[in-house]
């Protein structure tokens, strides 16, 4: 199948580039936005203006019904709350004046299930025309919670998966149980079948670490009969001693020969069947190499690329403060090669003080989320070997608070919806 080229862009008599009427609309684009403008290889890649906000993180509690063995409340020391009406309210009526409105997602460091008004929340994003998907663990997804939210029309609904058996997903999800996770879901599809609801789309995150990967063939094959039309594998984030040692990638250059270099060179292959044939041979080869990708989001596999900023996203918490991103939204601990790394948390501003629109045009937000698109951070993931890697405060480049050289997500090894 041949891919379409549906829009074209045109160089006028001045020489300047001009955009289809419908991409300008499309991200609301002004007279006087700056387009960021990139090269790799031949390809000439437009990015949206850091202007524009096109995905914005809701964190309805940072309560849980679970204690994973992944989470990040096991090191922090956040206090826990549930977000209030009034600001819930506050965030509605800032949406209202935003064009193009941005995708809002339910979800953040809790289970967006647990918060008692979810369904109602979810009902009035879609009231003012957002897109809406949230994650969730599945436990809480009782009969009328999943007809409540199909009843409001969620676009999304995401699945964290991380085992494919009772014990293995128990083993990481403590205090739940798979067959009514999967009887959960199974559930909210037929009736949307059986009920005319409005169908919405499945996705599956699986958290891959040492003692769960295994079970990624056959948490695939379940998400193929829960009728999943997208998927994330995403590595684990080390919040403990216990999660570095669970890790499938290794951060440090030169410590895994199983692990390419940021520096080694490209290597573009073209299709070939990964099967008894080929595997092993395959495996030596590209294990060396970086891989070329022919995907047309060639996104996923960039280093110093923050999928927040270049995507247009930004976080509130639950008690309406504004972050960047879901990485600076709470305080925590983490580790960055085999050292405890603390990531202090970055607050704009509060939406029960101010609007959505005046807090994401502040002019130091705007330099912010510039400096992190040109991503001139000194290389923390990589090399560690100082002391200023401990934290995200400064850095070697004499770059100040906060710093994101160390940030995995910027570096494609972690990754969320």
């Amino acid at each position: 199948m041949k891919f379409k080229t549906e829009l074209r862009a045109k160089i006028d008599k001045h020489g300047s580039l001009v955009l289809p009427p419908e991409i300008v609309k499309r991200y609301g684009l002004k007279p006087g936005d700056t387009l960021p403008v990139s090269e790799r290889g031949n390809e000439l890649r437009i990015l949206q203006p850091v202007t524009l906000l096109k995905k914005l993180y809701i964190e309805p509690t940072n309560q849980c019904n679970l204690s994973c063995r992944t989470c990040i409340r096991n090191t922090w020391d956040e206090p826990l709350g549930q977000m209030e009406s009034i600001t819930f309210e506050k965030i509605i009526n800032s949406l209202k004046d935003m064009f193009p409105l941005p995708t809002v997602i339910f979800g953040g460091f809790g289970e967006p299930l647990h918060h008692p008004d979810i369904a109602a929340m979810v009902a009035e994003v879609k009231s003012i025309g957002a897109p809406v998907e949230l994650i969730t663990n599945g436990t809480l997804l009782n009969e009328k919670l999943s007809r409540d939210l199909m009843a409001a029309g969620i676009d999304v609904l995401w699945l964290s998966l991380d085992g494919a058996t009772p014990e293995s997903y128990a083993d990481v999800r403590l205090g739940a149980l798979l067959p009514e996770v999967i009887a959960n879901v199974s559930r909210m599809r037929y009736s949307s079948w059986a009920y005319e609801y409005p169908q919405f789309h499945l996705g599956i995150v699986f958290v891959a670490m040492k003692r769960n990967i295994d079970d990624l063939p056959e948490v695939l094959r379940i998400g193929t009969q829960l009728k999943a039309d997208r998927y994330i594998v995403t590595n684990v984030l080390p919040y403990t001693a216990e999660l570095v040692k669970e890790m499938l990638y290794e951060i440090v250059m030169g410590e895994s020969t199983d692990v390419p270099s940021p520096f080694s060179p490209y290597l573009n292959i073209s299709k070939i069947d990964m099967n008894d044939d080929t595997r092993e041979a395959l495996y030596r080869v590209i294990k060396n190499f970086r891989l070329g990708n022919h995907s047309r989001d060639a996104t996923v596999n960039l280093s110093n690329y923050c999928p927040f900023i270049e995507k247009g996203a930004a976080a509130i918490a639950w008690d309406g403060s504004l972050s960047p991103c879901l990485t600076l939204m709470h305080s925590h601990p983490s580790y960055l090669h085999d050292r405890t790394r603390l990531t202090r948390k970055h607050v704009i501003g509060n939406i029960n003080n101010d609007t959505l629109s005046n807090l994401w045009i502040a002019p130091d937000y705007v330099e912010l989320r510039t400096r992190v698109q040109d991503f001139d951070f000194s290389p923390c993931s990589l090399c560690g070997g100082c002391d200023l890697s401990l934290a995200n405060e400064e850095d070697c480049f004499g770059n100040g608070f906060p710093t994101c050289g160390g940030c995995l997500w910027a570096q494609g090894v972690i990754q969320c919806p």
